[in-house]
């Protein structure tokens, strides 16, 4: 009987690198010779996307549940690796919905981990001087690589999560473009993904109110107002 892989967190899986597959990969089940997978990786697994799904769609108390009950899972294991991979999913969730700031969690495990982790760490907080492309990613290591002067791949990286994160990476960095912007915002509104949404449409009204494009200001004001339910 053939063993199927399900895979519990579809987003983390698409930001990490193939040395973090016992995390999120691969849950086997179905053949009675196959031994069952530690519950921990499951349910680590289905808490980390629940977590995802709740801090996108705004949910600050459901995703906050959601982490800890992953993060005592991974951390029963006694692996910092595995800790490591659960906070990096955090701060890549922040780092999409532009809530800037250090990655503590990461931060305080950092020297009981590899340079992949360090790395990726480094590339989410724009710190580019410090990241090894090698060790990315390969949409991640594109962007990274890219021609700069105005022109990225951004629209090319296929997963939305992905796309985020990497759109928040390159502000940070100072190489966002007009279009990237504009890419970030749609991505966010095309997976109905709250919190990013209503931070990228932050930055645009604030670079429509910059350039005094009042009309472009006002519409996009207009769309805040739709998404929170909030008016102005």
């Amino acid at each position: 009987m053939a063993v199927r892989p399900l895979y519990g967190n579809e987003i983390a899986m698409k930001i990490l690198f193939s040395s973090l597959s016992l995390l999120l990969a691969t849950v086997l089940t179905g053949c009675s010779s196959t031994p069952a997978p530690p519950a921990w990786q499951s349910s680590a697994s289905s808490s980390l996307q629940s977590f995802s799904s709740a801090y996108l769609s705004g949910n600050t108390r459901v995703a906050d549940l959601e982490f800890a009950r992953a993060r005592t899972e991974l951390a029963a294991t006694g692996r910092a690796d595995l800790v490591a991979q659960a906070e990096l999913i955090r701060c890549a969730a922040r780092v999409a919905s532009l809530e800037i700031g250090p990655c503590t969690g990461f931060q305080a495990i950092a020297d009981d981990v590899g340079p992949a982790e360090r790395t990726y760490a480094a590339y989410i907080a724009g710190r580019w001087q410090d990241v090894d492309p090698a060790l990315l990613p390969a949409h991640h290591r594109a962007v990274v690589n890219g021609p700069g002067a105005g022109k990225t791949i951004l629209g090319d990286i296929e997963d939305p999560f992905s796309r985020l994160v990497a759109a928040g990476a390159l502000l940070q960095y100072g190489r966002l473009t007009p279009a990237d912007m504009e890419i970030a915002t749609e991505t966010a509104s095309s997976q109905g993904w709250r919190r990013p949404l209503l931070a990228w449409l932050g930055v645009q009204a604030q670079r429509a109110q910059q350039a005094g494009a009042l009309d472009a200001y006002a519409r996009i004001q207009r769309r805040i107002e739709l998404v929170s339910g909030k008016p102005k």
